[in-house]
């Protein structure tokens, strides 16, 4: 670098110290500006002589021109020198480069600020470094650690004077390091060392040095004294408020540190410089001895429940009566059961004082209302709506609820109270009588079940039964639930909530393992498919795996039964979509469009008849070859074959040809199951396509191949489509008792005789006409045809005979089938109808003798007389129409749907499971094996279930009910294994340690050994506290036992100690968010209790845990103790001179602008100026030119 800084000597010692003059000039002035006013001189500087201003209009002179400070730029630059004996990178070949010039770049790009480096003639390095002060003073603490070699030095100061060097979080000691760019090493608290080690270059060295010994010798100017003062004469000496060690505080600036009340602790602390410290000790003392002297005291009597009052909010009333009367009141500790309270002050005083303790502890009343905790909420209403009724019309009443206790607090003016707690019993009388609970036991794991998808199944519950459900959160891993409300809800809610956890517990979850590809066939459009699955095996919970895990594991969960049939009928699925071939078949892209056809038309004709293929044709533009045919491989073959054959013709020679035909035509066109067109297509090669029902164009006909055999089909079809055009009206006789048959049900027949034959019109004659003639109008051979199909159906309806078959009525139901489906499949096999009997109400046979009415037996008249009691009833009587011979084979075939029943021994106390919840295990096993199960009333006590249904379906439904219970009773037997309870006697005070935090032990146990463990219940009183109840298989819950007992011995090793901990400490040693204190319990193995909030004494912590570690582990505190109240005592200090009481600042009356050495407290040999001479007051006057000013001529 060629460019070379040039420095004084005075300015290169400045900038190698790292502190301009001005800048410690400052500092100083600033500690002393408040007691040091400035001169008169200083504050009013005199203006530039005449002449002056006049030769120098550019640079202005004298005082104004010396005093003005410029505005300081936010850069600022710095130039200091390393020697070349202190130099690291001495022998370098080219300056600028190698490691020096890495570092400096480190240096400029971590602080931001700009370096240059220039070699000196005495090869000394200088550097000037430029930017930000903060980023140039980082810089400069870097550039002498990493470019100058580094020397070390010790400094002995007090151990007690270390944290002022460190400062707070460790800032003070940051910033020395910074200014004097070296690294300060202060032992650690637990180390017995005082030297304090430096590390850096000499001159930093030294200036760290000094300023060290700086902070240590003002230490040790300031002093601390502890005086004894009785506890009882501490009121006095705060004064009301605490004002009067607040003014001696002010007065002295002296630290004094009086202890809480709470605190049992005689000695009041002084912190502050000698001599103040002196003025403020003997102050104390002698109130101390004026109160000691003057002050008696007297002994009454008030409740405890009324001290509060006394004391009021945060000690208020104390205080107020301490300002009003001079008197201290002295109330008992809340722990202590004594009721007296001492009045301390000057005899003239104590009547006055006492009058207003008692006004103030008889002003409010407390009060309370017996109401079980349960009804606290309901007494509260929903958002407290009940509770403010009562509040809003006395507000000055105080209502508490304690959870667990069966009581109501009330608190407040007496009045007040007694109209409150009428209306809050009233409230109760009222709930106990409409309302009430229960409790009961369910395994947490079945909790969420319970509550369903988004509460769906306990807002069911809560609603159905108008009942209110408390399920614990999963934190507490609480197994109680609570139901209240209407007595017959809370045992129905009740009930269902055991069932739904019953047939929880039965349940299993299976993994099934299906490839991934399979999913979204079997899961289906829109969930179709999956959704059918559901409603087969509605007990069964069918979960997939999310598809961006790539997982195979379907999870199947529900009754073990349920859940293995499920699993068999998803493998066969899974099976069948296995059996699904895919073949790739290359066609040239440019033929795609071609093979696909108008809006699909073509293609769709293939794949409609290689039933159920999907050909899929890769993106327009992709340039791709490849064709995809999907689906059974039977029908791919049959597809890859057209569709090749359909592309060699497209190569070769395609032709198109589009005729038209009437939509009523296609389907004559087609024949039936497609055969006159397969006719065509086979004759000629050709290939016909018919439009879809979603196309526009419904008369448009294509037909596409080799143009000789495009010729030839067009030629068939115009033949066939023009002998249709060509209408013709013809006749034909039938039998006017045959025509019912045909215009019945809306002319059924006549229109799918239409529909089937091109549309031809079929006219029968008016009833009532009596003609037998009958029109068709419509093409030739469509008119042939329908007149053929006609006389069929009349010969089908001559040779019609009618058969009875006699069914009881009662099974009538079961021979239609669901939605008369097994009748429509006899009629359509058979080709025959049939028709069922009325329904008669009464249809069982009476027993009872025939009731004359009018000389006439009931019933049927006198007809009723002759009827046979052994011939059918005419509501069993199914009537056959058709041929005699289809009618002979419906006949057998109706008498095969006649159910039977047969009867199962099955325990009647299984029937409930049986049946299942709502009747849904029941109903499930009617639809799988298509029959009927009777279960007998429970009232019968009965064991025996009937099932009716066909023969050939009671076998496999007895097998299945039989395979039930033996589930049944299995599950029950595991249920009573499962039952089996232990007791074990645990002290009660050992129960959280066993419960865990958070239950994470107890959990623990439970989860290892599959038991549920119950600790006693803390409000029932009838309930022995130490019980612990395990409930589980025998062998799971002695090994559970074992590990609690295990635990209760570790326990009972371990010791207790309190140890005084000063409270102003607890804070720092539990840490942020109890980090500190966890810390200190794992390392020495204990556990560490502080003192709530307005416990008794705040100062009283309890470790816990062996002996050995107990003592370790205090010591440790006390040492975090000591370290931490010497930062607390400081801060406390520090905060007098910080933030001085307001009342005090308000007192002290402004001084206003003061300066010294005025003219007119100067001596009578100086005159003061005369304010109209124009020499003593010159005018700013035209002489000094507008362009002198710095920021330009006025606007």
């Amino acid at each position: 670098m060629s460019s070379v800084a040039v420095l004084t000597q005075e300015s290169f010692a400045e900038h190698r110290s790292g502190l301009v003059p001005q800048q410690i000039k400052v500092a100083t002035l600033n500690s002393e500006e408040e007691s040091d006013p400035p001169t008169y001189k200083d504050a009013f500087p005199p203006l530039p002589e005449k002449a002056a201003c006049l030769e120098s209009a550019q640079e202005p002179a004298g005082a104004w021109g010396n005093k003005i400070r410029p505005i300081k730029a936010s850069v600022i630059t710095q130039v200091f020198h390393v020697p070349l004996e202190e130099r690291k990178y001495k022998d370098m070949n080219q300056f600028g480069e190698g490691e020096q010039a890495k570092i400096c770049l480190e240096i400029m790009q971590r602080t931001g600020a700009h370096l240059e480096l220039s070699l000196a003639k005495d090869q000394g390095l200088s550097i000037m470094v430029s930017g930000k002060l903060d980023a140039v003073m980082k810089a400069r603490k870097d550039i002498v650690a990493r470019l100058q070699t580094q020397a070390s030095a010790t400094v002995a100061i007090p151990k007690e004077h270390h944290r002022f060097v460190i400062g707070k979080n460790g800032e003070k000691l940051q910033d020395l390091e910074l200014k004097t760019a070296t690294k300060i090493q202060i032992p650690r608290p637990d180390d017995p060392s005082n030297q304090i080690k430096i590390t850096g270059t000499k001159e930093g060295i030294e200036k760290a040095r000094h300023e060290v010994l700086l902070i240590s010798a003002e230490q040790d100017k300031r002093a601390v004294e502890r005086l004894e003062v009785e506890k009882a004469f501490h009121p006095f000496i705060a004064g009301p408020y605490n004002r009067l060690v607040g003014e001696i505080m002010q007065e002295t600036g002296t630290r004094i540190n009086i202890p809480p009340p709470s605190v049992n602790r005689t000695e009041i602390v002084f912190t502050g410089e000698k001599e103040q410290l002196a003025q403020a000790v003997a102050r104390i003392k002698k109130i101390y001895e004026e109160k000691k002297k003057k002050t008696t005291t007297i002994a009454v009597e008030v409740k405890k429940s009324q001290h509060k009052y006394v004391i009021g909010p945060k000690g208020n009333s104390l205080q107020e009566i301490l300002e009003r009367t001079g008197v201290s009141v002295e109330i008992p500790p809340s722990d202590s059961i004594s009721e007296t309270v001492i009045l301390r002050g000057e005899p003239e005083k104590l009547g006055q004082a006492l009058t207003e303790v008692y006004a103030k502890a008889n002003s409010f009343t407390v009060s309370s209302v017996a109401a079980p905790s349960w009804l606290h909420r309901f007494i509260i209403g929903k958002k407290g709506q009940n509770l403010a009724k009562i509040t809003q019309q006395m507000p000055k009443v105080h209502i508490e609820f304690t959870e667990g206790e069966d009581k109501i607090t009330l608190e407040g003016p007496t009045e007040d109270v007694n109209v409150a707690q009428e209306q809050i019993e009233g409230m109760v009388k009222d709930l106990i009588n409409r309302m009430d609970y229960v409790e009961i036991n369910i395994d947490h794991k079945f909790h969420r079940h319970l509550i369903g998808k988004s509460g769906a199944n306990i807002n069911r519950i809560k609603d159905q039964y108008k009942v209110s459900v408390r399920i614990p959160p999963d934190s507490e891993k609480s197994n109680l639930i609570r139901i209240e409300g209407d007595p017959q809800g809370v045992q129905q809610a009740k009930r269902e909530l055991l069932e739904l956890a019953s047939r929880m517990e039965n349940e299993r979850t299976k993994d099934l393992i299906i490839e991934q590809r399979f999913h979204r066939t079997i899961i289906g459009q829109k969930g179709e498919r999956i959704r059918e699955i559901r409603d087969k095996f509605p007990e069964v919970i069918i979960n997939f795996p999310d598809p961006a895990q790539k997982s195979d594991i379907v999870q199947l969960r529900g009754p073990k039964n349920e859940v293995e049939k499920c699993t068999k009928y998803m493998q066969k699925m899974v099976a069948d979509l296995a059996n699904i071939a895919e073949v790739e078949v290359s066609i040239p892209a440019k033929l795609h469009n071609s093979l696909i056809g108008t809006k699909g038309r073509l293609i769709r004709s293939i794949m409609e008849e290689c039933g159920g293929v999907h050909i899929h044709f890769p993106v327009e533009g992709s340039g791709s070859d490849t064709v995809v045919i999907r689906g059974p491989s039977s029908d791919v073959e049959k597809a890859k074959k057209q569709l090749l054959h359909l592309a060699e013709e497209k190569q070769t020679k395609s032709f198109t040809v589009d005729i038209r035909a009437k939509p009523e035509y296609h389907k004559f066109l087609i024949g039936k199951g497609g055969g006159k067109i397969r006719k065509v297509r086979d004759s000629t090669g050709a290939r016909v396509i018919f439009p879809a029902a979603e196309d526009k164009d419904q008369d448009l006909i294509t037909i596409i191949g080799k143009e000789d055999a495009v010729r030839e089909a067009q030629k068939e079809l115009e033949a066939l489509i023009q002998n249709l055009d060509n209408v013709v009206e013809d006749s034909m006789l039938v039998d006017p008792k045959h025509h019912r048959h045909f215009v019945i049900r809306r002319g059924q027949v006549l229109r799918e005789i239409a529909e089937e034959y091109g549309g031809v019109m079929v006219s029968f004659p008016r009833s009532g006409t009596q003609s037998d003639k009958v029109t068709l109008k419509g093409a030739k051979d469509c008119v042939e045809a329908a007149k053929k199909r006609i006389q069929e159906i009349i010969e089908d309806l001559e040779a019609q005979v009618t058969l009875e078959c006699a069914i009881p009525q009662k099974f009538h139901r079961s021979v239609m089938g669901p939605k008369g489906s097994r009748i429509q499949q006899i009629t359509r096999d058979f080709s025959v109808q049939i028709k069922f009997p009325d329904r008669e109400e009464n249809a069982v046979h009476s027993t009872e003798p025939v009731v004359q009415e009018n000389g006439d037996e009931a019933g049927e008249g006198r007809e009723a007389k002759d009827c046979d009691p052994g011939s059918p009833r005419r509501c069993d009587i199914i009537i056959i129409s058709g041929r005699k011979e289809k009618c002979e084979a419906a006949k057998e075939a109706l008498e095969a749907l006649v159910p039977v029943t047969i009867e199962v021994e099955v325990p009647f106390d299984l029937h409930r499971y049986v049946i299942g919840q709502k009747g849904s295990g029941i109903r499930k096993m009617m639809d799988e094996f298509e029959v009927n199960i009777h279960v007998p009333a429970p009232e019968l006590q009965s064991d025996i279930i009937a099932i009716t249904g066909l023969a050939a379906n009671l076998d496999r439904a007895k097998a299945g009910l039989l395979e039930r219970v033996k589930e049944l009773q299995a599950e029950q037997e595991d249920r009573a294994l499962r039952s089996f309870k232990l007791s074990v006697t645990v002290d009660p005070k050992y129960h959280p340690k066993i419960i865990g935090r958070k239950g994470a032990v107890i959990t623990q146990i439970r989860l290892e050994h599959d038991v549920n463990i119950q600790f006693p219940d803390k409000d029932d009183g009838n309930q022995p506290q130490d019980q612990i109840t395990i409930t589980g298989y025998e062998k799971n819950t002695e090994a559970a036992r074992d590990a609690i007992l295990r635990i209760v011995g570790e326990l009972e090793q371990m010791v207790s100690e309190d140890v005084p901990l000063d409270h102003r400490v607890h804070a720092r040693i539990i840490g942020a968010r109890g980090k500190a204190i966890r810390k200190i319990m794992d390392e020495f193995k204990v556990d560490i209790r502080f003192p709530q909030s307005g416990a008794p004494d705040p100062n009283c912590v309890t470790v816990t845990g062996l002996p050995e570690n107990v003592e370790e582990a205090i010591d440790h505190i006390l040492n975090l103790e000591e370290e931490y109240l010497a930062d607390v005592v400081d801060s406390e200090a520090l905060q007098v001179y910080m933030k001085p009481p307001a009342h005090e600042e308000a007192k002290a009356p402004s001084r206003g602008f003061v300066v010294r050495d005025a003219p007119w407290t100067a001596s009578s040999s100086e005159k003061a100026p005369d304010m109209s001479s124009s020499e003593e007051f010159p005018s700013f006057g035209a002489q000094v030119a507008p362009k002198t000013l710095p920021w330009g001529p006025k606007r």
